[in-house]
């Protein structure tokens, strides 16, 4: 299995050749349900996993758990849950609630993330998690007048090697359209960007994914709305702040290179090229989403549209993993054979291959509806959650065996 280590970042340093090393996935995929959530043992995981060396996989769920406002868990290559903490278990919620986003860990196990909502302010925190389930709230968000410092963080973290935490607020800042932020070790925040401080908000609006870096400290993400013409950006923020967008979606009138990235963290080769998905736009009438490329000069490429066929996929929400042919791999919300999502790997030139679709089985024992991306161990088997489904409704925690 890959190290502990983040959705859009491996080990918590910053780096952006990120193209994960899998072996090639084939059409010939079968899936199999490693937990199934319980409500008490949590409920509707929108997050993407992250594994240590022993294969067991953490993340998060925003319902469910002790108080139903949420957990941190865990659970073994076996099939064994273990819910690490649960949320708004102290008074007003000031350990925070909801969270969203999956979680990264350092070198001893402790786990860091962000909720939605909750905290001292309410406008939702970035925590700690020890290996034994104690829970710190590092930093409390709408803690300055008018939530200047951001607030309700939709997306992960990513770390450096000091430790400092970065990461974007869905709203607040000094425009409330979002921030992109840095904590300290320590509980210093720091807004390196407000959204919307341009004209029409041609800076871009609404960060819901989590970010990448490069070696020089640059900052990478996308806006789900705003941009030139208002379908959301592709952009870059300076370690002192100045940002540039990449690219603007939507730039073709009739959204044919995408519209409306959402959750879905980027990632980027060796030349820096960067790849993500939109949830909206695309060819032709299905307006279902796109896997696209934008190069470090700012030119876009749609690889794939979805809805391009009865059992194709449709709305990808979540980011994408790599393997050392290029070839891309991600889930989608709905479409697919029985239209509850499905997993998908689209090659370099663009082919497209519906590895699983959910809710095969009866009552959608399989899972339904994956919101979240994947990880991947080193025979190429694929990981990850599906919000709804499940024995009993409530989302899985999933395996691919792809050989």
């Amino acid at each position: 299995m890959l190290p502990i280590s983040s959705k859009c970042i491996l080990g918590g340093s910053l780096a952006l050749a990120l193209l994960i090393q899998i072996g090639s996935a084939h059409a010939a995929s079968h899936e199999k349900v490693l937990y199934s959530f319980t409500g008490a043992s949590g409920a509707l995981p929108y997050a993407t996993l992250i594994a240590d060396s022993a294969g067991n996989l953490y993340g998060t769920t925003d319902e469910g758990g002790a108080y139903n406002w949420g957990a941190v868990f865990k659970v073994t290559p076996k099939g064994k849950e273990t819910v690490l903490y649960s949320f708004c278990s102290v008074e007003k919620c000031t350990d925070g609630l909801n969270p969203l986003a999956g979680v990264i860990a350092d070198s001893a196990g402790n786990l860091y993330g962000t909720t939605y909502a909750g905290g001292a302010e309410g406008g939702g925190a970035v925590f700690k998690v020890t290996p034994s389930g104690k829970e710190t709230v590092l930093y409390s968000f709408c803690s300055a007048v008018n939530c200047t410092d951001g607030a309700s963080p939709y997306a992960g973290l990513i770390a450096d090697s000091a430790g400092n935490l970065y990461g974007t607020t869905a709203e607040g800042g000094t425009e409330s359209e979002g921030t992109v932020f840095k904590v300290t070790p320590k509980g210093k925040e720091t807004v390196l960007h407000s959204f919307c401080s341009g004209g029409n908000c041609t800076d871009g609006a609404y960060p819901f994914a989590s970010l990448i870096a490069d070696s020089a400290g640059n900052l990478y993400g996308t806006t789900q709305q705003g941009g030139a013409d208002g379908g959301g950006t592709v952009f870059k923020v300076t370690p002192k702040g100045k940002e540039t967008v990449l690219y603007s979606f939507c730039s073709g009138g009739t959204c044919m290179d995408g519209a409306d990235p959402e959750e879905g963290c980027l990632i980027a080769d060796s030349a820096g090229n960067l790849y993500g998905t939109t949830t909206a736009g695309g060819a032709g009438d299905a307006d279902a989403g796109t896997v696209f490329m934008v190069t470090p000069k700012g030119e876009e490429t749609v690889l794939h549209s979805f809805g391009s066929s009865g059992t194709d996929g449709v709305f990808p929400a979540a980011g994408l993993i790599a393997d050392s042919a290029g070839n891309l791999y991600g889930t989608t919300i709905q479409g697919g054979a029985y239209n509850y999502g499905t997993v998908f790997e689209v090659t370099s030139k663009g082919e497209e291959t519906v590895l699983y679709s959910f809710c095969s089985a009866a009552n959608c024992t399989d899972g339904a509806s994956p919101a979240a991306g994947l990880i991947a161990d080193s025979a190429g088997n694929l990981y990850g959650t599906t919000f709804h489904g499940s024995a009993y409704g409530y989302g899985t925690v999933f395996k691919i065996t792809t050989k």
